[in-house]
């Protein structure tokens, strides 16, 4: 799911980042990896080793002119080429980073990341899925670099609709790194190449397509934190300042080869009656209601005849409280999980859904354990052979490590929203503001959630001596706030 980009720059010492530090240590969050799995991960670089007598791959696709977009320092786990068919519509290729070609089923580096489950992101670092040698070096698409992959080759027809859809193991070569702003850059002055250019002309047919059947892409603006110099009015010495960085077109027409991927994918499953699926329940109305109350809040126009999808299309990321509506909405996304399958019985529902179809993660292995084994399976059945018994064995379980993984990357988002607020905060103890109640504690009602205007914060609210007024503006005082000390408290005022 699409979680919040939290990003903020200072020293080390600064207050806010050593509080994020103190936060991995009290949740126990992964720390370097042991030299044992070092050591092994250093031989695999090496010469990997395959899982299974299946694992070589069966064709050199070096010649597929393949790119990556991505940010300055994500690991390059998927590369794209995208080109006209001679008989009309387009052909995408979509190369994922083969993993499996460095990681032993049943060796420690296995089990290390079986631990870990997913990459966890703070605000100033990030912990990988995958010791770094692997991740950002040996198993990454980097440019001019021959690596093994999962190549998918997925032929749209003229409106983006899937006419064909096969992935099997290779070897590619990508062509070029680019960054958001460079590719929208060349694709809006015209002098992007076409198998650039096209990224923009196949995304928005397929956003249109995901508009017909009711799916929605929430891309979420990513939230910087600023430390500013010290100044006189400030009792701490540092403050800080907060920003959005509203994400370009490009991101939302990457998405969609992200998702087409993923569709595709669960298709070849279901059509082979074994896999594993991302699923989710429509939201209950509670969150829903709440979500509207958080717009009522941010001053955003929601009438109640209008579908939570189209309002969200709407939002101008550029506008502050548009964006923070934004990071709101991931917590209708929140119910999401994992569904295994096999033996033909299909689970219900099968659908995700913010997809609105069938769909699964397979995109982005070098950042999630699942997307191994559904790369894995996805290529044995384009093969017309059973997955490897070490995917057979793992994939009962897959479903509660991931969920598992989500969980403790839900603390790591909570916890750091929680932070990174009350040190916005920390030198405005005693301030009145104006906000309202979006959520009551069912058995205290005295007790609740509150969103301001400005800045726009959610936090807690207590100490009044009546219910609180679900729904309805309220103005309250900051009680405290101070990050690595005491989370953002308000109390009527």
């Amino acid at each position: 799911m699409p979680r919040r980009h939290l990003h903020t720059t200072g020293a080390a010492e600064a207050p806010l980042r050593a509080a994020l530090a103190e936060l991995r240590t009290a949740l126990d969050v992964p720390g370097a990896f042991s030299a044992a799995v070092r050591a092994e991960t250093e031989r695999a670089v090496r010469a990997p080793r395959p899982p299974d007598d299946r694992w070589a791959p069966d064709h050199d696709a070096t010649d597929v002119e393949l790119f990556t977009i991505d940010p300055p320092a994500a690991d390059l786990d998927r590369a794209m080429g995208l080109a006209r068919r001679a008989g009309g519509g387009f052909r995408v290729h979509y190369a994922i980073a083969d993993v499996a070609a460095f990681v032993t089923p049943g060796g420690m580096l296995d089990g290390e990341a079986h631990r870990r489950v997913q990459t966890l992101y703070f605000p100033d670092v990030r912990v990988p899925l995958y010791p770094t040698v692997l991740s950002e070096d040996a198993a990454g698409l980097l440019p001019d670099r021959t690596r093994p992959a999962l190549l998918w080759q997925i032929d749209l027809d003229a409106e983006g609709r899937t006419v064909s859809a096969e992935v099997r193991r290779v070897l590619v070569r990508s062509r070029a790194r680019l960054d958001y702003a460079g590719a929208q850059r060349e694709i809006d002055t015209g002098t992007a190449p076409e198998s650039l250019a096209l990224l923009k002309e196949i995304g928005a047919l397929r956003e249109r397509l995901e508009r017909e059947r009711g799916g929605i892409s929430l891309i979420v603006p990513e939230q910087e934190i600023v430390e500013r110099p010290p100044n006189a009015d400030s009792a701490s010495g540092v403050t800080y300042a907060v920003a959005y960085r509203a994400p370009l077109p490009v991101e939302g027409w990457i998405a969609q080869i992200s998702l087409l991927t993923g569709m595709a994918a669960a298709q070849l499953m279901l059509t082979a009656g074994t896999g594993i699926l991302r699923t989710l329940p429509s939201a209950p109305g509670g969150a829903v209601g709440r979500l509207r109350r958080s717009a009522k809040a941010l001053g955003i126009d929601w009438p109640h005849h209008v579908a939570y999808a189209e309002t969200v299309r709407s939002l101008d990321p550029h506008n502050a409280r548009h964006a923070a509506f934004l990071q709101e909405c991931t917590e209708l996304l929140r119910g999401a999980g994992h569904t295994v399958f096999t033996g033909g019985r299909i689970p219900r529902p099968a659908v995700h859904a913010a997809v609105a179809a069938p769909y699964t993660h397979c995109t982005a292995p070098l950042r999630r354990l699942v997307d191994r084994y559904a790369g894995e399976i996805c290529v044995s059945t384009v093969a017309g052979q059973d997955p490897p018994e070490w995917v057979r064995a793992a994939l009962d379980g897959l479903p509660k490590a991931m969920a598992e993984g989500a969980e403790r990357a839900d603390t790591v988002e909570r916890e750091c929203v929680d932070i990174v607020e009350a040190a916005l905060l920390r030198d405005r103890v005693g301030e009145i503001f104006d906000g309202y109640v979006i959520d009551v504690r069912e058995h205290d009602p005295a007790v609740g959630t509150i969103q301001l205007e400005d800045p726009a914060v959610v936090a807690r609210i207590e100490g009044g001596a009546t219910p609180l007024p679900l729904g309805e503006r309220l103005r309250v005082r900051l009680t405290q706030a101070g990050p690595g000390s005491a989370k953002v408290l308000f109390a009527p005022a």
